[in-house]
């Protein structure tokens, strides 16, 4: 979609976003990389882990701040947003971002996302059963990419192409 300034790389852990949405910000200059975990890390005393369902306010928050940074960010730039934006938070997310975002979600099968959760090394996140429990909920997204047979560049290529950036 040519004009897009902001585009959201979403799904559940282990789906790959970190690699195609950096890929797929690498396609753009000026382009900017913007990293949710990052925004999660920031939490320090009192956080509590962002899957279990007391961590709703706390959720919010921090969605909305990355997406405000995103947002921000895309006044200058074409921005790629790497993290769980859940269908539960898009329009938060939408709304704190400001610009017209374009949301791209992973979903490859649950057995693909479990295995890069056991494998991956510098990764905090190693939950299985929380992985399982977010995969799930992204089941409601008809026009998730469920491929796992391109390289997260070639990926990132074939998303581009579909959204004609």
């Amino acid at each position: 979609m040519a004009g897009t300034k902001l585009i959201v790389v979403s799904g559940p852990p282990g789906a790959g976003k970190s690699s195609v949405a950096a890929a797929l910000a690498e396609r753009f200059d000026p382009g900017a990389l913007v990293t949710g975990d990052d925004f999660f890390a920031m939490l320090r005393r009192g956080a509590v882990a962002p899957w279990l369902a007391e961590a709703g306010p706390q959720n919010l928050s921090v969605i909305e701040a990355a997406a405000a940074a995103a947002g921000r960010l895309a006044r200058h730039c074409t921005v790629v947003y790497d993290g769980v934006v859940g269908p539960w938070f898009r329009a938060d997310f939408d709304r704190a971002a400001g610009v017209d975002g374009l949301h791209v979600v992973l979903r490859p099968p649950l057995s693909v996302c479990l295995d890069r959760i056991r494998t991956r090394t510098g990764h905090d996140f190693t939950d299985v059963e929380a992985a399982t429990h977010m995969w799930h909920e992204f089941a409601g997204v008809d026009d998730a990419i469920t491929r796992t047979d391109l390289s997260a560049a070639d990926l990132a290529d074939w998303i581009a192409g579909r959204l004609g950036v």
